[in-house]
């Protein structure tokens, strides 16, 4: 079936929903020693990042653009245009990281 610029519709984000892209390179890690860690490998609860590309109305904490950190088994894989997207909630947010927040912490990306 070919998909034409009629069939695609627009997505409006719900309440405190986000969708966020997570990078190619947070799959696998490779270690100061230099060992290479498959993304396959399993981990303690290992958190990760990601950058939001949609946000509902209700989430106040993140914006467009940030990059959120939050725990791979709260999250709801989806695909939309091609592109291999997560669904979570601004309560499943362990932090944010942009340049607008100010550094309180001294941490830094």
């Amino acid at each position: 079936m070919v998909t034409t610029e009629a069939d695609k519709l627009p997505i409006k984000m719900l309440s405190d929903r986000l969708l966020v892209k997570i990078g190619r390179d947070d799959g696998e890690r490779r270690t100061t020693g230099g060992i290479l860690i498959p993304a396959t490998a399993q981990m303690a609860k290992r958190l990760i990042w990601a950058e939001v590309v949609a946000l509902g109305p209700s989430v106040r904490a993140a914006e467009v653009g940030d990059r959120v950190l939050f725990s791979p088994e709260d999250r709801f894989e989806v695909e939309v245009q091609g592109d291999d997207l997560i669904m979570l909630r601004e309560r499943d947010l362990h932090a944010v990281a942009a340049k607008r927040i100010e550094a309180s912490t001294g941490l830094y990306l």
